[in-house]
Order: C-alpha cells, then sequence, then structure tokens
C-alpha cells in the first residue's frame, strides 16, 4: 500500500533546509545573472518546477511518492541543461542527462517492485519495520541485497557514480545557476538521501554496503585525476562534483550514515558558492569559460575572488572550513573500515586540493591572458549576485562547525544527535570500532597536511606566468592527453554502444517497420479505401438516380415476400 502523505523528520528536515536554503540564495543570484535572457520567466519557472519535485523527493513517506518527485526532477533537469534550446550542442548535453538518468531510473523502478514483492507495501514505516524485526530473515539475505543493489543502480544514475557519470559534466551546458542548483542543493543529492532513507535495509546487507563503498570511492579518484587537466571553468567543478560524491557514497558504505549527510549540508555550502563565484567570473568575462584566457582577476573582481578562496579551501579540508569536519568524520569511519579505502580516500582529497588551487591561481593571480575588449569590460558582479556569494563564504567557513567531532567536542557532536532517530536502528546493528584519540589526530593530521602540501605545489607551479596548461593543438606527454579527454570514456560508449544500438535501430526501422509494420497499416488503409470506393458508386448526386434505386429496391422487397 502507499498514500499519498509527507514525513518530516530529522533526516527529510535537514534536506529541507539545505533545499530551500541554498535554493533561495541561488533564486537571488539567477535575478542578476539572468537579467538580460529573453527567457527570464521561463527560466524562473523551470526553476522552481525542479525544487517542487526535489521536496516531494525527500518528504515523501514513501518510494512511490520518491520516485514521482525523482522522475521530476529528472524531467526538470533536462529542460534546464537544453535552456538555451537553439544551440545545439546544448539539446545534446540535455537528452544525454535524460537517457543516462533513465537507466538508472529503470534499476530504481526495479527496486520498488521488488519491495512490494518482498513486503507487500512501499512504505518507509512498513519496510524498514519488517526488515529490521528480529527472526525475519532479511539479514544478508539474497533478496536484500538485491533490492539495495537495484536502488543502487538509480543512485548511481541520479548522483553520477561510475558507469553512469558522463552527463553530469555535460549538464555545464546550462545556466550557470542551474550548474549550481543541480550540482550542490538538488539532483545529485537524490542518491544520497535515498541510501540514507534506506539506510536499514543497507545496513542488513553487507555485500551491498561493499558494492556502493567501492564504486563511492573508485568514482571520487577517477573523477580527481579528470579535473587536475580540465580548463573550462565548470568542467572543473563538475568533475570535482563527481569525485566529492563519490566520497559521500564511501561514507555511506562504511556505515557512516551521518557523515555523508553532513558532507552532503557543507558539500552544497561550499559547492554553490564555488559555482556561483565562477558564474560571476563568466559573466565579467563575457562568457569566457578557458581558464587559460583568464589570469589576475583578483583585482577587478575582490568579492568574487575572495569568496572563491574560500569555497577551495573548504572543498579543499583544510580546518576550520566546513569541508574538514565532514570528510574528516567519512575518512576516520573508511579508517576503522578499510584502510585501503581510506588511503584512496585522503588521496583523493590531496588531489581536490591541487587542482582547485590551480583552477584559483590559473583564474585570479598572474597577468590577464584574454583580449583588450575582455579586460576593458571587467568589473565585479551587481549586489544580487555577491550577497549570495558573501552568505555562501560564511557558510562554508561555519557550516562545519554543526558536526564538530567528539574528539574536540567533548562528545557534543549536534548533528549527530540530531539525525540519530534518522539512523538509530542501523547503529544498533552495526559494529563499528572506535579509533584511540592519537590514531584520531594522526588521521587528521595526515590528511590536512596532505591538502596544504598540495595547496603549496599548486602555487609554487601555477603562480608562474610560464606555466600556463597547453592549447589544445600542443603536442602534450600520451598520459596527459588521455586523462585531459576524460580517457575517452564517452568515445568508447559511443563506439560500444551509441552506434551499434543505432544500426540496430535502423535495421528495424527499415526492414521491420518499413516493410512489415507501414505495409500492414498502409494495406488496412487501402483495404478500407478500396471499398469505400465501391460504395461511393452509388452516390451520384443525382435524384432520378435515387427514386430509381428506391423502386427497385421496393419491387426486389415485394417480390421475396410473395415468393
Amino acid at each position: 500500500t502507499a498514500s499519498f502523505s509527507f514525513l518530516v523528520d530529522p533526516l527529510s528536515s535537514l534536506f529541507l533546509l539545505i533545499i530551500t536554503g541554498v535554493g533561495f540564495l541561488i533564486h537571488v543570484y539567477s535575478t542578476g545573472y539572468m537579467k538580460e535572457d529573453e527567457g527570464y520567466a521561463r527560466f524562473f519557472a523551470y526553476l522552481n518546477l525542479f525544487v517542487f519535485f526535489m521536496l516531494l523527493l525527500v518528504l515523501g513517506d514513501n518510494y512511490l511518492i520518491m520516485f514521482v518527485g525523482w522522475e521530476g526532477v529528472g524531467l526538470c533537469s533536462y529542460l534546464l541543461i537544453g535552456f538555451w534550446f537553439k544551440n545545439t550542442d546544448y539539446n545534446k548535453a540535455a537528452r544525454k542527462a535524460f537517457i543516462m538518468n533513465r537507466i538508472g531510473d529503470l534499476g530504481f523502478l526495479l527496486g520498488i517492485l521488488l519491495i512490494f514483492v518482498t513486503f507487500g507495501s512501499v512504505s518507509y514505516e512498513s519496510v524498514f519495520d519488517t526488515a529490521a524485526s528480529p527472526g525475519a530473515g532479511f539479514s544478508n539475505n539474497a533478496v536484500t541485497t538485491a533490492i539495495c543493489l537495484l536502488l543502487f543502480v538509480g543512485a548511481m544514475g541520479k548522483s553520477a557514480q561510475i558507469p553512469l557519470y558522463t552527463w553530469l559534466p555535460d549538464a555545464m551546458a546550462g545556466p550557470t545557476p542551474v550548474s549550481a542548483l543541480i550540482h550542490a542543493a538538488t539532483m545529485v543529492t537524490a542518491g544520497i538521501y535515498m541510501i540514507a532513507r534506506s539506510n536499514i535495509l543497507y545496513t542488513l546487507s553487507e555485500t551491498a554496503m561493499t558494492v556502493v563503498a567501492t564504486i563511492g570511492i573508485l568514482t571520487a579518484l577517477f573523477a580527481a585525476t579528470i579535473g587536475i587537466f580540465q580548463n573550462d571553468i565548470k568542467k572543473v567543478l563538475a568533475y570535482s562534483t563527481v569525485s566529492q560524491l563519490g566520497l559521500m557514497f564511501l561514507g555511506l558504505g562504511v556505515g557512516a550514515y551521518t557523515g555523508a549527510v553532513f558532507h552532503v549540508m557543507t558539500h552544497a555550502f561550499f559547492k554553490a558558492l564555488l559555482f556561483l563565484a565562477a558564474g560571476s567570473v563568466i559573466h565579467a568575462m563575457h562568457h569566457e569559460q578557458d581558464i587559460r584566457r583568464m589570469g589576475g582577476l583578483k583585482k577587478y573582481l575582490p568579492v568574487t575572488f575572495a569568496t572563491f578562496l574560500i569555497g577551495t579551501i573548504a572543498i579543499s579540508g583544510i580546518p576550520p572550513f566546513a569541508g574538514f569536519f565532514s570528510k574528516d568524520e567519512i575518512l576516520a569511519h573508511a579508517y576503522m573500515h578499510n584502510k585501503f579505502f581510506w588511503f584512496l580516500g585522503v588521496l583523493t582529497s590531496m588531489m581536490t586540493a591541487f587542482y582547485m588551487f590551480r583552477l584559483l591561481y590559473l583564474t585570479f593571480y598572474g597577468e590577464f591572458r584574454g583580449t583588450e575588449e575582455q579586460e576593458h569590460h571587467l568589473h565585479e558582479s551587481p549586489k544580487s549576485m555577491t550577497v549570495p556569494l558573501m552568505v555562501l563564504a560564511g557558510l562554508s567557513v561555519a557550516g562545519g562547525f554543526l558536526g564538530v567531532p567528539e574528539l574536540f567536542a567533548h562528545g557534543a557532536h549536534w548533528l549527530h544527535g540530531f539525525l540519530e532517530p534518522s539512523f538509530e536502528r542501523s547503529a544498533m546493528r552495526m559494529y563499528t570500532s572506535h579509533a584511540s584519540h592519537a590514531e584520531e589526530y594522526a588521521i587528521m593530521g595526515f590528511a590536512v597536511l596532505g591538502a596544504v602540501a598540495m595547496w603549496y605545489l599548486a602555487k609554487k607551479h601555477y603562480s608562474e606566468p610560464d606555466n600556463v596548461p597547453a592549447e589544445d593543438d600542443e603536442e602534450v606527454n600520451p598520459v596527459q592527453k588521455v586523462i585531459y579527454n576524460k580517457y575517452y570514456v564517452d568515445e568508447f560508449y559511443e563506439a560500444v554502444i551509441t552506434k551499434p544500438l543505432n544500426r540496430i535501430s535502423e535495421f528495424f526501422y527499415g526492414i521491420v517497420e518499413l516493410r512489415f509494420v507501414d505495409a500492414i497499416v498502409n494495406g488496412i488503409g487501402d483495404t478500407v479505401k478500396w471499398l469505400a470506393g465501391i460504395f461511393r458508386l452509388a452516390q451520384t448526386g443525382n435524384i432520378g438516380f435515387y427514386i430509381f434505386a428506391m423502386v427497385i429496391s421496393i419491387v426486389v422487397i415485394l417480390f421475396i415476400k410473395i415468393m
């Protein structure tokens, strides 16, 4: 059974605050950014529909309502990514996002159907109570694992995990506020929310937890390597989103549900900040997005620079900024669960710091590398755009203090206490060993020192004017070329999946559709037309003929009656 009702608990209320809070700031920012666009009203209609479906997704008290919100978010992402629909490439990006999400959505739908078949309901309360009841036999059960893996396929599509991640960087085709909303506060966090909401089911399946953690850390590391060599300011941030989502899935996979949700919150702050600050740069540069054409912008855009710097430090996990606290909690749990995962997580964090400070120095430091006309028109963005940046910068600084580690707060982890009702049944079932204070300091220190070292390395290398990345037509080493081209994953999908499917479709269209289906349909039509032609012979329009026909008919009827 499923009722159209809502559930407001600690988990959904936190997501409500993230969606509406960050969403409001993005709306304010958009009033300045989209002011001159001819589709201004249409943009805000799509944007608010997007927020509506995301709120429906997190508020529903069953999987069916979640799925309605889930599909609505996918539809709105298509509309917003392809907002400037006159551009063919943007249309392709929108279709790509829509189709790749449908692949994940199929897994999600099958998972919901299997939940209904297994539990006789799709209501969270009913499903979780039945699954967690003693003696129910759902622990490490094949059906439970199948449900969790199918749900995770949906999360992989919506939250851009390997292999369904390639749509997210292409989603940069939409206006920058759309990028901020998709990457920070709404769509990509849907997969995290769904697994966090289903935490009881996942806790019952060690296999599913391992798969989630493995896919998460591999995605995080893979996307981080790509981010190092990108030169489009929005593409760098896009791959950083894919990487950070991977860390969140790592947290979910090792049972750090609070840490993963905490990172959703802090990530919403600094990623929205970084995207909106990037939008301010693009606005000032007259839609130029190549960081090789920038440089020295801090003197022209002081507010944008200061806020971008704060966002960069926050995402790098340097204390006391927000990203440090949430990322540290995930890495600490990973260390106790699987030290190899922890090592890869630290490596990912170090790479994140490197490519983000690379982005910072190439954009804001050194000499300006654009045209004289661009330099002449450089100016800070209007207050409608800079005020949201300053608010998000403040949240990126202070937001982490909602979850200060117990090591520092003497047991007072506010967010952990707030979210405890949503995760307490999972916590009781999971055995979690705790690191000693010395280990916690070492884990924390290692990650921070690594991030600071990457900051220094990026500063040393990219503050030099001669170290601007090579142009696309210049020769580079083969490894750099492969990573710059995103490991040719899109080309691989095109060759192995898209083109063969197109050929199969063309075959069926040419043979089955045209020669068989169309022949039957057209044959029926031609037959009806032929019969109609015969009957039409009697309709001459001559009254005398009609009278003659009536007389003959009467004579025939009388003859039959007499006989």
